[in-house]
C-alpha cells in the first residue's frame, strides 16, 4: 500500500500499475470536499515518492465515480471573500496539474456519474475509460458559477469549443456514447471490463502505441482556432446561451467568455483567467440563491427517501376519473414502471386520459427517448375500464375526480368498499381539507392527499397532506409511490390550500388589489416576468382558468376571513378583477379569453394577444387611476406571498423553511435564482421586510400584516436560513 486515507487509497500491483481508489468512508457516494482533496495532494505525492510506477488508474469503489466537490461547503467558503476563493482554486489547480504532470501515463476508469469536480479530476488523466452506463458532466453553471477546477480550460482542448461550450453552458450529464462520439473518452466497455480497458490503454501508452506525452501538450497548449474560427465559436454561441439563460442567470455567458479569453493562452494563464471568473460568479446573489436552492433539494430528497424507507411498496395504482388530469397521472404511473388500472363512469372520459397519456408517449417517441416498441409497451400498463373489477388488488388509489367536495367524498367512500382492507387513499384535491373528505371513510387512517401540480408530467412538485387521522403508513407510501413516479414529494399538514394554493392566493390578492387601485394589468405582467416569474400573475390566472380561481378564492375566504375575506382587491364594483373576467365568462386558455384572448400558434398551442375587451372591463373596476413604479408593484405582489409563507411555517403546515422554498419554485416556479420565499425575506433583510410590510398594511390590511413572531425575529436579527454554512 502506497497510501490509506479515509477517502483515497493508493496500492501497486507486480506489474508496476499503480490504482488510486476513491472510497469516501462512511458515505454512499464520494465528494470532493476539502479534506478529500487535501488527502489527494498527499496520495499524488506519495506516488511521486515512488521509484518504480509504471502507470496509474483512477479508480472509485462506489457506485459512482465521485458526484462533485462537497457543495456543503460552498457557502461557507464564499462568504470568506475572494481572496480565500482564489487560494482554493490555486491550490486545487496545483493539485490537478501534478497529476497531469505525473512522469507515468495515467487513465481514469469512469464506472458511474463523474459530475463538476468528479469529471474535472478525470480531464487531468492522459486517457479516460468510461462504463457504458456510466454519465460525466460539468453542472457548475445550475449553481451559478462555472467549473473551476480546470474544466474551461481542458474540456475544449480535448472535445473543441463547440462541444465544450454545449457541455459547459447546458451544465448537461453526457451518456458513454455521446462522450465517446466527441473525444471526451477513449473507450467505452460493459462495467465488467472497465479495470481491463484501463490497464489495456496503459500498456498500449507503456509501450509507445498510445502516445500519451502528446495528449499533455494538447491540453496545456493554445486552442487550435484562427481569428475567424474563434468569432465563429463564440460569438454564435453567445447569443444563442444568453437567449436560452435569461438576464437572470449569468454563469453560462461568462463560462463562454472564460474559454474564449483562454483559447489563445498555455494552461497556466487560461487557468488564472476561469480562477478569476470564478471569483467573481461565486459572490454574486444569484450563486448563493443556486447553492441553498441544492442544498434545500437534498433536505427534501433526504426526508423523501425516509417516508419511503418506512413504506410498503407500491406496485400497482389506480386513478379515479380519467380526462386531462387523470391521463396525465396515469402516463406518469407507466411511464415509471407501476402498472395502473384508469377508471371514469364514461367512455368518452376514458377516451380523453388515453389520448393523453399517448400523446404524451408519442412526444417521447418523437425526442428519440423512446422506441415504439417502448412506448407499446409503457402503454399497455394502462389498463382502462368501467367497472371496480380488479380495484381488490391495487395498492394505493388516486382520486382525480371534479372539484367538489359532495363528489370526491361520495367517490372515495365508495371505492373504499372495493379495495382492500389496506389500500392506500387519495385525493388529488387542490383546495379541500382532507381532514373533511376523511369524514365519510371508514378507514381513514389509510386516507391523504396527494395533489399534483398542471401539466402532471411536466411539473416536479407532488403535495402529500395529510389528514388529522391519516396515518403514517398512508403518508409513507404516498411519498413512495410520487418518487417511484419521479417526482418530487413534500409533506404538509392540511389547512384550506395547503401550502402552495394558500400560499398563491395572497399573491392573487395583491394583484387585485393593484387592479382596484388602477395598475395596467400587462405592465405588472411585465414587472413580475422581468423579477423572475415564468409568467405574470394575469397571464397565470389565464392558465389556472377563473372558475379555479373563484373557487379556490372561495375557499381560502371561508379558511382565513380576517386576511383573505374577499382576497383583497373589491373594485368599485364591489368585485375584483378575477370575478369581473369569471362573469363576463372570460376563463382564461380554456375558453380562449380571460385577461388576453388567445390564438393557436404553428404548434397549436394558445398565444396570448392584447384583449382591448378585457383591458375595458378592468378599467371600470379601478377606483382611481394610479401610477405605481416598478418597486411599488413588486413590493404589493410579493409581501403577502411572503407573508403566508412565513405563516405556514409558524403554523406547522410545512415542516422547515427548506421544504417551504422548495415547494414553491417546484410548485408554481417561484424565480429560482432568488431561492424561495423564506430566502428572499433572507435577503432583504428581515427588519427591511417588516418595516414595508408594516407600511403596505396601513393602506391595504391584514394580508399585508407581518405576524409576531416574524416581529420577534427582525428585532432579535434573526434569518430563516441561520447558518449560511448549512441553509
Amino acid at each position: 500500500m502506497i497510501y490509506q486515507g479515509n477517502a483515497i487509497s493508493v496500492a501497486r500491483d507486480d506489474e508496476g500499475i499503480a490504482t488510486l481508489t476513491f472510497d469516501l468512508k462512511d458515505e454512499s457516494v464520494n465528494k470532493l470536499s476539502s479534506a478529500v482533496v487535501q488527502e489527494l495532494e498527499q496520495a499524488l505525492e506519495a506516488l511521486r515518492g515512488e521509484s518504480d510506477i509504471a502507470g496509474l488508474v483512477l479508480a472509485s469503489a462506489k457506485d459512482a465515480f465521485i458526484v462533485g466537490a462537497d457543495i456543503t461547503e460552498f457557502h461557507g467558503l464564499f462568504a470568506k471573500g475572494e481572496d480565500e476563493i482564489q487560494s482554493m482554486l490555486e491550490q486545487v489547480h496545483g493539485i490537478f496539474n501534478g497529476l497531469e504532470d505525473l512522469p507515468f501515463p495515467t487513465v481514469s476508469a469512469i464506472n458511474g456519474l463523474a459530475l463538476g469536480g468528479g469529471c474535472e479530476v478525470t480531464l487531468a488523466t492522459d486517457f479516460r475509460v468510461m462504463s457504458e452506463t456510466a454519465k460525466i458532466g460539468l453542472p457548475e453553471t445550475k449553481l451559478g458559477i462555472l467549473p473551476g477546477w480546470g474544466g474551461c480550460v481542458r474540456l475544449p482542448r480535448l472535445i473543441g469549443a463547440d462541444n465544450a461550450i454545449e457541455w459547459i453552458a447546458g451544465g448537461t450529464e453526457n451518456r458513454a456514447d455521446a462522450c465517446l462520439s466527441v473525444g471526451a473518452v477513449d473507450a467505452v466497455v460493459p462495467p465488467e471490463s472497465l479495470e481491463a480497458a484501463a490497464r489495456d490503454i496503459l500498456n498500449r501508452a507503456r509501450s509507445g502505441e498510445l502516445d500519451y506525452q502528446a495528449r499533455r501538450t494538447e491540453k496545456c497548449s493554445p486552442l487550435g482556432l484562427d481569428a475567424i474560427e474563434q468569432m465563429m465559436a463564440f460569438e454564435t454561441a453567445k447569443g444563442y446561451v444568453a437567449g436560452k439563460a435569461g438576464p437572470h442567470y449569468p454563469a453560462p455567458i461568462e463560462a463562454i467568455k472564460v474559454i474564449q479569453k483562454g483559447a489563445g493562452e498555455e494552461r497556466a494563464r487560461a487557468q488564472a483567467i476561469e480562477a478569476k471568473a470564478f471569483g467573481k460568479l461565486a459572490l454574486t446573489d444569484v450563486c448563493y440563491n443556486l447553492v441553498g436552492l441544492f442544498l434545500n433539494d437534498q433536505v427534501v430528497k433526504k426526508k423523501g427517501g425516509q417516508y419511503a424507507k418506512q413504506s410498503v411498496p407500491v406496485e400497482r395504482a389506480g386513478v379515479l376519473g380519467a380526462g386531462i388530469m387523470g391521463g396525465g397521472i396515469a402516463y406518469q404511473s407507466a411511464s415509471k414502471g407501476t402498472p395502473i388500472l384508469m377508471k371514469d363512469i364514461k367512455d368518452e372520459a376514458i377516451e380523453l386520459g388515453l389520448k393523453e397519456a399517448r400523446k404524451l408517449f408519442a412526444k417521447q417517441v418523437e425526442r428519440g427517448k423512446l422506441s415504439n416498441e417502448q412506448m407499446a409497451e409503457r402503454l399497455s400498463n394502462i389498463r382502462p375500464t368501467l367497472s371496480y373489477g380488479d380495484f381488490s388488488h391495487v395498492d394505493l388509489v388516486v382520486e382525480a375526480v371534479v372539484e367538489n367536495p359532495k363528489v370526491k367524498g361520495a367517490v372515495l367512500a365508495e371505492v373504499e368498499e372495493n379495495v382492500s382492507e389496506d389500500t392506500i387513499l387519495t385525493s388529488n384535491t387542490s383546495t379541500i381539507s382532507i381532514t373533511r373528505l376523511a369524514e365519510n371513510l371508514k378507514r381513514p387512517e389509510n386516507f391523504c392527499g396527494m395533489h399534483f401540480f398542471n401539466p402532471v408530467h411536466r411539473m416536479p412538485l407532488v403535495e402529500v397532506i395529510r389528514g388529522e387521522k391519516t396515518g403514517d403508513g398512508a403518508v409513507a407510501a404516498t411519498v413512495a409511490y410520487a418518487r417511484k413516479m419521479g417526482k418530487t414529494p413534500i409533506v404538509v399538514n392540511d389547512c384550506p390550500g395547503f401550502l402552495v394554493n394558500r400560499v398563491l392566493f395572497p399573491y392573487f390578492g395583491g394583484f387585485s388589489q393593484l387592479m382596484a387601485a388602477g395598475a395596467d394589468f400587462q405592465r405588472v405582467d411585465k414587472v413580475m416576468e422581468k423579477f423572475g416569474w415564468p409568467m405574470g400573475p394575469a397571464y397565470l390566472l389565464d392558465v389556472v382558468g377563473m372558475d379555479t380561481a373563484v373557487h379556490a378564492g372561495e375557499v381560502m375566504a371561508e379558511g382565513f376571513p380576517e386576511r383573505m375575506g374577499s382576497l383583497g382587491g373589491a373594485g368599485s364594483e364591489g368585485k375584483s378583477a378575477i370575478q369581473v373576467m369569471f362573469d363576463n365568462e372570460r376563463l382564461g386558455q380554456k375558453n380562449a379569453k380571460g385577461f388576453y384572448a388567445y390564438e393557436e400558434d404553428k404548434k397549436g398551442k394558445p398565444r396570448k394577444v392584447r384583449d382591448e375587451a378585457a383591458i375595458e372591463l378592468v378599467k371600470g373596476i379601478a377606483e382611481s387611476g394610479r401610477e405605481f413604479s416598478d418597486e411599488d408593484i413588486i413590493a404589493r405582489m410579493m409581501t403577502p406571498l411572503c407573508l403566508e409563507t412565513v405563516r405556514c411555517l409558524e403554523d406547522g403546515i410545512v415542516g422547515t423553511p427548506a421544504e417551504a422554498d422548495m415547494a414553491l419554485i417546484y410548485g408554481i416556479g417561484f424565480p429560482p435564482f432568488r431561492g424561495g420565499a423564506l430566502r428572499y425575506i433572507d435577503a432583504m433583510g428581515l427588519e427591511s421586510f417588516v418595516a414595508q410590510a408594516d407600511e403596505l398594511a396601513a393602506e391595504l390590511g391584514a394580508l399585508y400584516a407581518p405576524t409576531d413572531r416574524l416581529r420577534e425575529m427582525a428585532r432579535n436579527g434573526e434569518r430563516f436560513y441561520q447558518d449560511a454554512a448549512e441553509a
